[in-house]
């Protein structure tokens, strides 16, 4: 038994699961595995130094992967910054090692979603059709990448690890909400890590799932085991939100340094970005999952840590969230009754 969603059938992946864009963790072995498991993995393209680096991911996963189905994708991220990388040139070497399915995140991403859209490679006839995920935090901003003629959205709700906006509403109203409000497949971010999970968000309309923090813990995740054994032993306690006060929100495991920069900004007259720079410097989150020093620096996890008791590999976990699904929406199917039957 299978669960077929819009989202199977168009990508033609085996499982209405998809692995998260997530810095420092989207390489070749964690979207491989993801991929031979039957979800779409993802590649994070600013993981990469370069947009030359992210070829060689790309040609990785793809040796990785060998002779399996199984796809793969990038993830682009559009993130505020003074000198902004090459968004253009990561999505161009991405497209012309033929790549042909990407997830978009962030601000203004009306140019790169278009570039994807129309871009022709070199040597090549004519513009390929590409399927592209754009992840939003808000219906209005969903709305406005419906009318980019993006062929999916990733619904983000308040539980996500990262930046879930600054208007704090919960996944399940926004997922209600894009049932309500969209024409176009979306699937359902934040918060998600089993089986339970992919059933509920399937019954609020959604095509499938996204998890990023879920897929950090499993066995061929690159994060240290001392990590993978902190998110284990969390709850759902155990995040924190930082830049409340600068409006650029992100969720964040709570360790020393992130307690320290939400103290900072709570002191009167609050913080400036400068004043909390070095703390929450990427460089220092890295060296969490490079030495599994889980005070060694900011980094990014979603409440799901609550619901993670395990590591496993790719496959075991996304062969178990499916019939899991599969077991409770039979559950739910047999809770309907007949008013004819009851009567008799």
């Amino acid at each position: 038994m299978t669960i077929t969603t819009e989202l199977t059938r168009s990508l033609g992946i085996k499982h209405p699961i998809v692995q998260g864009g997530m810095q420092w963790v989207g390489v070749a072995p964690l979207a491989a595995a993801v991929a031979r498991g039957g979800g779409l993995g993802l590649l994070t393209a600013l993981t990469q130094p370069s947009p030359d680096a992210l070829r060689e991911a790309i040609r990785d996963t793809r040796k990785r992967l060998g002779d399996s189905q199984g796809k793969f994708g990038v993830n682009i991220t559009l993130l505020p910054s003074i000198s902004p990388p090459d968004y253009a040139g990561y999505a161009r070497a991405a497209m012309d090692e033929g790549v042909d399915i990407f997830e978009t995140a962030g601000n203004n991403p009306g140019p790169l979603i278009k570039l994807i859209q129309t871009y022709q490679s070199p040597g090549s006839t004519a513009v390929p059709k590409r399927y592209i995920i754009h992840k939003c935090v808000t219906i209005r901003h969903a709305l406005s990448g419906q009318k980019m003629g993006v062929d999916c959205l990733s619904i983000d709700g308040f539980e996500c690890a990262g930046h879930p906006g600054e208007e704090d509403i919960g996944g399940l109203v926004l997922l209600a909400r894009a049932a309500k409000e969209l024409s176009i497949p979306y699937i359902a971010s934040g918060g998600f890590a089993d089986g339970k999970g992919l059933a509920a968000a399937m019954s609020l309309g959604a095509a499938g799932i996204n998890m990023g923090t879920r897929f950090m813990c499993t066995v061929e995740s690159p994060i240290h085991q001392k990590i993978k054994e902190k998110i284990v032993a969390s709850t759902e306690r155990d995040t924190v939100h930082i830049f409340r006060t600068l409006r650029n929100t992100a969720r964040v495991y709570k360790n020393a340094v992130s307690v320290e920069v939400v103290k900072l900004e709570r002191r009167p007259g609050g913080a400036k970005f400068e004043d909390l720079r070095e703390l929450v410097a990427g460089a220092r989150g890295r060296k969490v999952y490079e030495t599994g020093d889980v005070d060694a620096g900011i980094w990014s996890a979603g409440i799901s840590v609550g619901l993670i008791d395990d590591i496993p590999t790719c496959e075991e976990l996304v062969d178990r969230i499916v019939r899991e699904a599969e077991e409770t929406i039979g559950r739910m199917a047999s809770c309907i009754s007949n008013p004819r039957q009851s009567k008799l």
